[in-house]
């Protein structure tokens, strides 16, 4: 008898299946002497539509809403319906006596892996493997020691509740939006919230009024000091007169140190990333968005086996896992970090608490390197840098804290009191191995103001004398809060509770698809669509205090500790009750892309909609279909500044490309040849024909650059 083993996309089956020895490769699966591998295409099996139901709702009435089956229905996805074909066959075999689900080792595989056992009736045993990395030995060890299929029965019962809720009350609420308001209004359990954070944000910028204020500066020779209020120990001023006179009773003046204080600080290394905070570095230091940092990740997890389960919640490692430290520091140990592991290769390593604590390990342990070797040379640019962060994070864990000095100054001039601190390091320790020399905290927000002076004291003894050479105003004015970056959105998005590590990105990405955020250069901001859905959406679904509940019940269900049943039962209740607020709504909704501009076929205004390929003008009347593109199409060609794709516009001298989130403007040369790659490369292979031909060469030169041009081509 054989077994069947399930994984969730056909390059992890493909492994699996190398590595289990199953050398016949079919059309839906492996097989060798004792196991059969089958692969899904991620989901395989959703839940039914409503028209599945009843094909009344197919059209879209807020009568007939909400839509709240006594039992919620599978159904095969059309898209990929014959892969799950091939799997149902395989089941009916009668010489495989037991499954092994071997989808992703969280939530959303587990769902994979039992909606997919339900529609083909699988009754026979089953076993989860739970590894943490896709390397060979992972693998061997993870079918070594198979757990029982039943042990995941809660997190299966977590994963139903949270597509079910999101089914219940995104597609209830969209469809009433859209029904009663007449636009295309999508919301949801976790994107209405956090797209309410971002329209809070934008309304505190709208409404920020700046304000000039002045700081007063006076330089004592070898350093500066700056003056502060005795009262409120705030260094601004708002009043220019009150500016003016101390600057006036400072100049010139002496006074001495009356206080000095010194202070040994130390830093401890980062923790190990987890997603999240993988995500938000690499949006601050790259641009990476969320999305682009996630599907980097899985390359470097599934495609070159690089590094640990990236979808993990957790900054720690497992007790069990210490023996396997060193080995994989040794794997890591080339190139441009074979100099910084070395010290640590030939003694013990130093294990901490803050490297290893089992508490804070739930599903999967912190990301960090599989040890896997590999030339640095096979990574793409993108895959490079990723992996960069994730190897210099694993060596600084084994690196002792960063010590620095911390001085604090108090001088005293004519009775005012001026304060002045620096810093100085003593051991870079861990922030060696990023080559730093600046005391920030990377696992603290940056909450310092841009006020405060940064700066290598001198020797300063309390009572040393003191004169304020030149004593200076510093104009400055307040300012809003900022916009959100990805990195910061994805903080407030965890501290909030909403969505998991695995799924952020996508509802980022799924507010820019839906044209109610919008990217400007590295910032996002809610567009007029995002405004005023959030003005029609209930108060109560656009509170990050309601998801942040569920998500956190949903946690206690994989856990054991909640119950399913409760759940959906208050999701159905509170889908009904967000239905009934949207009909008795009396609030409009205006257009916020409107154009002045008529449709042809039907009189009604013209909206400017977003495209794959660009932007179009679509008819803002549901019953008619009028379409047309308008100028600014996307091409192929690339921004140099951000790298994204450029639109092509006509102006008084012609085409020329334009990056909308940069905004940097390239002319069409109109001297260069047609047809992208292959039409630059003729062009340049008849002129290298043209020369030879001219010179009499024959030459090897020629011959070198006419082999290395077809072989580009290919």
């Amino acid at each position: 008898m054989k077994i069947l083993v399930l994984t969730e996309k056909p390059s992890v089956a493909k492994e699996i299946a190398r590595v289990l020895g199953c050398t016949q490769k079919q059309k839906h699966h492996y097989e060798g002497p004792k196991y059969v591998v089958t692969w899904a295409l991620g989901h395989l099996v959703t839940l039914a539509e409503p028209e599945d139901y009843d094909t009344k709702f197919k059209t879209w009435n807020l009568e007939d809403l909400p839509i709240i089956p006594d039992r919620m229905k599978l159904k095969v996805m059309k898209e990929t319906s014959h892969q799950f074909r091939g799997i149902e066959q395989l089941a009916k075999r009668g010489d495989l006596a037991e499954l092994v689900i071997a989808t992703d080792a969280g939530r959303e595989g587990e769902l994979v892996a039992r909606w997919i056992m339900e529609l083909i009736r699988w009754k026979k045993p089953f076993k989860r493997l739970w590894i943490s990395s896709q390397t060979d030995q992972a693998i061997r060890e993870g079918f070594a020691q198979l757990k029982p299929g039943t042990d995941y029965n809660r997190l299966y019962q977590a994963a139903v509740c949270r597509s079910e809720a999101d089914w219940l009350i995104g597609l209830n609420v969209t469809r009433a939006l859209t029904s009663k308001f007449g636009a295309s209004l999508s919301a949801g359990r976790v994107q209405t919230p956090t797209l309410a954070m971002m329209t809070d944000r934008e309304a505190e910028i709208r409404q920020f009024r700046s304000v000039e204020y002045w700081l007063i500066e006076a330089d004592l020779g070898t350093y500066r000091a700056q003056w502060r209020d005795p009262k409120t120990g705030d260094s601004r001023l708002f009043d220019r007169e009150r500016a003016d006179a101390l600057q006036a009773k400072l100049q010139g003046q002496q006074g001495r140190v009356t206080q000095v204080t010194r202070t040994e600080k130390t830093i401890p290394h980062p923790l190990a990333y987890d997603l999240t905070e993988l995500q938000r570095d690499a949006n601050k230091k790259f641009g990476f968005s969320a999305k682009q940092t996630s599907n980097v990740l899985q390359r470097l997890y599934e495609q070159y086996k690089l590094v640990t389960y990236p979808r993990t919640d957790s900054r720690y490692l497992t007790s069990d896992m210490v023996p396997t430290l060193l080995g994989r520091l040794k794997g890591a140990a080339i190139g441009p970090y074979a100099a910084l592991a070395a010290p640590f290769i030939r003694q013990p390593l130093a294990i901490t608490k803050r490297i290893v604590d089992d508490s804070k390990v739930s599903d999967h342990h912190a990301i960090i390197p599989t040890g896997e070797a590999i030339s640095l040379a096979t990574l793409s640019a993108d895959e490079r840098r990723l992996y960069d962060l994730i190897v210099r994070r694993f060596i600084a864990l084994f690196r002792g804290p960063c010590k620095y000095d911390e001085t604090k100054l108090t001088v005293e001039i004519a009775g005012e009191k001026l304060y002045a601190s620096g810093t100085m390091m003593k051991e870079a320790g861990w922030k060696d191995v990023y080559g730093a020399s600046d005391v920030s905290d990377p696992d603290k927000d940056d909450t310092g103001s841009e006020d405060d002076i940064t700066q290598l004291l001198p020797q300063v003894n309390q009572g040393d004398a003191v004169t304020a050479r030149s004593v200076r105003q510093l104009t400055r004015q307040t300012k809003p809060p900022s916009r959100y970056t990805e990195a910061s959105l994805l903080s407030q998005m965890e501290k909030w509770g909403l969505g998991t590590p695995a799924t952020r990105a996508d509802i980022i990405e799924k507010l820019v698809a839906s044209d109610t955020i919008e990217r400007q250069g590295s910032l996002l901001r809610p567009t007029g669509k995002g405004a005023q859905l959030i003005e029609l959406a209930s108060e109560e679904l656009r509170s990050p205090e309601l998801t942040a509940r569920w998500e956190q019940e949903l946690e206690r269900i994989a856990k054991g500790k909640g119950s399913m049943e409760q759940f959906l039962s208050g999701i159905r209740a509170k889908a009904g009750e967000l239905v009934s607020e949207v009909k008795r709504s009396n609030a409009a909704y205006k257009p916020h892309n409107l154009t002045g501009s008529k449709c042809p076929e039907c009189g009604e205004f013209l909206q400017e909609v977003k495209g794959k390929r660009g932007r179009y003008l679509h008819c803002s009347s549901r019953e008619c279909s009028y379409k047309r593109e308008v100028d600014g199409q996307l091409t192929n060609h690339r921004c140099p500044q951000c790298h994204k794709k450029m639109e092509i516009h006509t102006g008084k001298s012609g085409k020329y490309f334009q990056c909308r989130p940069c905004n940097v403007v390239e002319k069409i040369d109109k001297e260069a040849p047609s047809g992208g790659r292959r039409g630059a490369a003729k062009a340049n292979r008849q002129l290298i024909e043209q020369y030879s031909d001219q010179t009499q060469l024959g030459s090897s030169l020629a011959d070198k650059l006419m082999a290395a041009l077809q072989k580009k081509e290919e």
